[in-house]
């Protein structure tokens, strides 16, 4: 709970994965990919319940071994890749407000943001509470990724700078901070997540992540990346 308002933690891992198949259960430094994002979860201090939204028997079992409530499975349809993470939050609140759990903040944690620590959970909510914002989601700051470093190519292969004018050899510091989104955290007061069907919305905070915390698990290239920062800082086994 902040400020007297409950918030509920929503796991999302639906069990068809093709970048990686098994990639929510796969094993990480010791322990299922999931359980990373569990872990940090539980020990918030905003989170008044942990559900897990999954399509899979065998995640939901995972889920339930790391302490993560899964009261229903996902409908076939919310686990198709044309559903969104808003269809998906909609579904487990309707489900929850029928049994008599109710809610006024929903953050969205995903599996493959496992470097997420429950500082930045509490630190993402604090900062929406603070900034007296509607949402808030979790950024990097684009720095090789840089607009102005970006080309397009015409179908003969050749490339036309992004940049007004032509491309321009910019140091970084002359370049304007522009930021990007990435998978710690998602966050927003329910009326106005449902109201707008999105959690960047007119009035969003960005709550800044390092770069070592921002690699998402889509691909094996995403995973293996991802353990040898974790070997590196001496995470899990």
């Amino acid at each position: 709970m902040i400020d007297g308002q409950r918030v509920l933690g929503l796991i999302t891992a639906r069990g068809g994965s093709k970048g990686l198949p098994g990639k929510n259960i796969r094993i990480l430094r010791g322990k299922p990919l999931l359980a990373w994002t569990a872990d940090a979860a539980k020990a918030s201090c905003y989170l008044d319940a942990l559900v897990l939204s999954t399509d899979s028997e065998e995640i939901a079992e995972v889920g339930r071994r790391h302490g993560v409530s899964v009261p229903f499975l996902r409908p076939p349809e919310l686990a198709s890749d044309t559903a969104t993470s808003v269809d998906v939050v909609e579904h487990a609140l309707q489900f929850l407000a029928e049994q008599g759990q109710r809610f006024d903040i929903v953050a969205l944690l995903e599996p493959t943001s496992p470097l997420r620590e429950t500082k930045d959970i509490d630190s993402a909510l604090a900062l929406m509470r603070d900034s007296r914002a509607d949402s808030v989601v979790s950024v990097c700051s684009a720095e090789s990724i840089h607009p102005a470093f970006m080309f397009s190519m015409s179908d003969r292969g050749l490339l036309k700078s992004t940049q007004p004018g032509g491309f321009k050899v910019l140091r970084r510091q002359e370049l304007e901070p522009l930021f990007f989104l990435e998978g710690t955290i998602y966050a927003s007061r329910i009326d106005t997540l449902l109201a707008d069907r999105t959690f960047c919305q007119a009035n969003t905070a960005g709550y800044e992540v390092p770069k070592w915390k921002a690699p998402e698990i889509d691909d094996i290239v995403d995973f293996l990346h991802v353990e040898s920062i974790m070997t590196h800082m001496g995470l899990g086994e």
